[in-house]
């Protein structure tokens, strides 16, 4: 059976463990451009649906993009995104907290974030670093934050942070938003490549920063701080798609399906103009006509 959106899929029913999911479905090269042809038929399903979105202005939407790095963020965003309206659609991008940042609650940028009903907003990255790079390297021990909010172990801190997320989460369901969680999963072996081809390739040294080579070295780290992440906030409402991302355009087009899923789910329709109004369409077209 062919490898789909369904396999990639978890919404907190048993134990996670990454180790079941794989980093590359082995989808024969010579389908490539047939996947991507399939990326850009959803694509522009997406295109219809989110104008319908924006329309009905009912419901928001939030998609979150975690990945090691090297494992196509951007290019995925640039692909899976390059059809829809941008007035619709809102892209940011979560890097290292500034000070103005660090001195409020670690989700306070991620609600700056949030798009209004009906709009999407794509998270390069998200509050989930609060749990990931800073879990790897215990930057909350320095933290300038009261004791009895830091003085604990590290597994009951993020035990408490992680239990924060699932709520927020919830509460965005329960405020017209739907929250959908995409993993991009890379193996060492192919970042290890996609690092290599950035210093080969003179267009991509810009890419490259030596920062890179010295996180490789907490990828056992990472990869525990995942697990426990996607392990204690997958739900039905907000669930984690585990992309094999070794792959790049068959990642592109399972991200496609996830987005397509999502908005179909929503099932967005223009509004209809009450009776009375359509009662004048007809007046305003003979007003049109004769000026």
């Amino acid at each position: 059976m062919a490898f789909g959106l369904k396999d990639c899929r978890y919404c907190g029913e048993g134990r996670f463990d990454l180790g079941d999911y794989p980093t590359s479905a082995r989808i024969d090269k010579s389908r490539r451009e047939e996947y991507e042809q399939l990326t850009s038929q959803n694509m522009r399903r997406v295109q219809v649906l989110q104008d319908k979105l924006y329309a009905e202005g009912r419901e928001g939407v939030v998609i979150l993009l975690q990945a090691m790095d090297a494992a196509g963020k951007d290019s995925t965003i640039k692909r899976v995104m390059s059809e829809v309206n941008p007035q619709g659609v809102e892209v940011h991008t979560f890097k290292q907290p500034s000070d103005e940042e660090l001195g409020h609650d670690y989700l306070w940028r991620a609600i700056r974030c949030l798009p209004v009903r009906g709009k999407i907003a794509l998270f390069n990255r998200s509050y989930y670093e609060d749990v990931l790079v800073v879990r790897v390297h215990q930057m909350q021990r320095g933290y300038r934050m009261p004791s009895r909010c830091v003085d604990m172990d590290d597994d009951e801190f993020f035990e408490r942070r992680l239990k924060r997320i699932s709520e927020f989460e919830e509460h965005l369901w329960e405020n017209g938003y739907r929250v959908m969680k995409l993993f991009l999963n890379v193996s060492p072996e192919e970042q290890r490549l996609r690092f290599l081809e950035r210093i080969d390739n003179p267009s991509k040294n810009w890419k490259f920063s030596e920062a890179d080579i010295t996180e490789r070295a907490f990828w056992p780290k990472y990869r525990e701080a995942y697990e426990d992440a996607i392990d204690r906030t997958a739900t039905r409402h907000s669930p984690w798609y585990v992309i094999p991302a070794d792959q790049k355009w068959f990642a592109r087009w399972l991200v496609s399906e996830a987005v397509v899923d999502l908005l179909e789910e929503v099932d967005p329709h223009y509004p209809e103009l009450p009776k009375d109004q359509r009662e004048k369409l007809g007046q305003y077209r003979e007003r049109l006509e004769s000026m």
